[in-house]
């Protein structure tokens, strides 16, 4: 499992990123990547080289169930 909660360069993470089908063909969106069985990591689609936030499933499953419900 990553416990560091940044990583500078997204794309050194050997994940297959993917967001959100509701983007369509925008590129102001998010995309999210699976590492491991406990850990998910987010970056900017427009910034693909750039950071990417790493958070715990648990962490990314209660921060979508948010969004989802109108809280963020």
């Amino acid at each position: 499992m990553n416990t560091s909660p940044t990583v500078v360069n997204a794309s050194d993470l050997h994940v297959s990123w993917w967001k959100s089908s509701a983007s369509g063909a925008q590129s102001d969106c998010v995309e999210c990547g699976i590492i491991d069985a406990a850990s998910v990591a987010v970056r900017d689609s427009k910034v693909p080289n750039g950071p990417a936030l790493i958070f715990g499933r648990d962490t990314f499953s209660a921060m979508i169930d948010a969004v989802a419900g109108g809280l963020v």
